[in-house]
């Protein structure tokens, strides 16, 4: 059984793989940055794991999860995800806090209990932040989603996801209106500040920079065209 650090490492790795599909390796770095630990740890942690058949590491490159790695890591997430979910949707926390109470309970439920909650919850697709949930065979859902800061003036969406799990993010993105499912309009791009207006569907205009827009993942809304009417 493995422990809860191997399944950490292979969660953070999972999650920092390229978003287009590709092979792409996943650096120390960004594995150090994800956990909160010294590069040196991460080293020796990456070694143990490439033993274990967890991940291929390439020295002065990065790693990459073995398909044993890959079954792991998205096992996790699914625990982690409908942890999330179930806090939210039955216990009644603010989806702005549960991030941290599922990285410490996801270790300690069962597949049972897991099944369990799945099941309670309708089999949902995704967790309160608008991240899929994998399912019980650990297939991860794609969809096709696009940044917000890659979205242009006069066209309409909905907010699918949000990228960005810390509490303080969270509470501003929920206080402009912008939580998944809400919808807004793209107002105006500014070039020079790199930063894009948008409108809530309570009026509500809020500027981001590139950075916080990339955090969220809309998905553009359809204008319905007007019924023909017969004569």
């Amino acid at each position: 059984m493995a422990t809860s650090t191997v399944e950490d490492y292979l969660k953070v790795i999972l999650l920092h793989e390229p978003s287009d599909g590709s092979e792409g390796l996943v650096s120390m770095g960004q594995i150090a940055a994800g956990l909160g630990v010294a590069p040196g740890t991460v080293t020796a942690m990456v070694k143990t794991l490439e033993k274990s058949g967890h991940l291929r590491y390439e020295p002065y490159s990065g790693v990459r999860l073995s398909e044993q790695g890959r079954k792991l890591a998205l096992h996790v997430l699914r625990r982690h995800r409908l942890t999330e979910l179930f806090l939210v949707d039955v216990l009644g926390l603010d989806w702005s806090e549960v991030h941290e109470e599922a990285e410490r309970l996801e270790h300690a439920m069962s597949d049972k209990l897991i099944d369990r909650i799945d099941a309670l919850l309708g089999y949902p697709r995704v967790d309160p932040h608008g991240d899929p949930i994998p399912d019980a065979r650990g297939e991860l859902r794609s969809s096709q989603l696009i940044s917000l800061a890659d979205c242009e003036p006069g066209a309409r969406y909905r907010v699918a996801r949000v990228g960005d799990q810390r509490e303080a993010f969270l509470r501003f993105v929920e206080d402009h209106g912008l939580k998944p499912g809400a919808g807004l309009s793209v107002i105006r791009r500014d070039p020079l500040a790199d930063a894009i207006t948008v409108r809530a569907e309570d009026g509500v205009e809020t500027t981001f920079g590139r950075e916080a827009a990339a955090k969220l993942w809309v998905e553009p809304v359809r204008r319905e065209q007007p019924r023909r009417t017969s004569r």
